[in-house]
Order: structure tokens, then sequence, then C-alpha cells
């Protein structure tokens, strides 16, 4: 199944609500999202739109879709520059396949456009990308693995469970 890779436009702010939504709502967001159904259903429409028109705009932040032939999206990653905490990187975020678009490669071609946009922005030249993945997340954390982050050693609480923890794993600039 082959997919287009590419950053959602600020018009297409309910399908990426519909696809954030269809994430949490996944047996799998406990250990994979910090933000919870709950939470994101009631948002108001305007923060959909902004944060699709963000994207949009793609100099601080930008949400890849994986659009597939029929036009339906199988998943997301959001990827944000971070400045405030040293030398400037870029955190992904949001990573979500829907169970039927899963096994097809997509999770890769998503984590691949964060990484080269990333590497690509002209200013600020970003030093490394990181996220973090929940320690009851091994799956997640072998995928990663695969793509060449490694554990940076530092951990933090799950925001959502403070007796949980998420190591943070990172993609040095080459």
């Amino acid at each position: 199944m082959g997919y287009v890779i590419r950053p959602v436009r600020a018009d297409e702010w309910e399908q990426l609500k519909e696809l954030r939504l269809a994430a949490l709502a996944d047996p799998v967001a406990r250990v994979a999202f910090n933000e919870t159904f709950q939470e994101a259903v009631g948002r108001p429409d305007e923060l959909w739109r902004q944060r699709a028109a963000r994207s949009d705009e793609g100099d601080t932040v930008v949400t890849f879709i994986g659009e597939a032939a029929d036009g339906t999206w199988g998943g997301m990653v959001v990827v944000l520059v971070e400045t405030d905490e040293g030398a400037p990187q870029t955190h992904v975020v949001g990573v979500y396949v829907r169970p039927g678009h899963r096994g097809t490669g997509l999770a890769q071609e998503l984590l691949r456009a964060a990484v080269e946009w990333s590497w690509g922005l002209a200013e600020p030249v970003v030093a490394r990308v990181r996220l973090r993945v929940h320690e009851e997340n091994a799956r997640a954390e072998a995928f990663y693995r695969r793509l060449g982050f490694t554990a940076t050693g530092r951990t933090m609480a799950d925001p959502k469970d403070p007796a949980a923890g998420e190591r943070e794993m990172a993609l040095r600039r080459g």
C-alpha cells in the first residue's frame, strides 16, 4: 500500500481532529499519548483550526500524514522545534498509525519525513531529533531503535500516571 506523506493543510482541520481522536481512542493510547480522549474531544474547533494552520505554515511545528490512494489518512506524526533546552532540537510526538494500516511501512515513512524535515531546517539548525517512549511500550521502543534512535538515559514521569515512566530516545545529526 503506497502513501503520500505530506503536511496537513490549514483547511484540513476536521480530518486532523478525527485522526487525533481515533488515535486517542485506540487501546494503546494509554502508553502512547500524554493527552486523553476525554481531554481532546472537548477541545474547541478553533484549537483544531490552529493546529492545522500551524502545520501548514511549517516553520516551528508540522503534522505529517500518510494519505492512502483512496484519500484516507492512515497515520500521522507531529514534529516541533525546541530551542529552550540548549542546542536546537526537534521533538517527535503524536505518532499514530490506524490499525488497518499497520505493518505497511507507513510508520517508518512518517518518521522519515519528520527527521528529514528536522534536518532540512535552515534556522534553527537542529542538532538532534528526540522523542519519548513509555516504559511499557516495548514495541514502539524497538521500532525507534531500528530507525537509529538511542536511549539518552534521561527519564521522566508519565504525565498521566506519575508512578509510570517515559524514556527519552534521540537521533543525532550525522
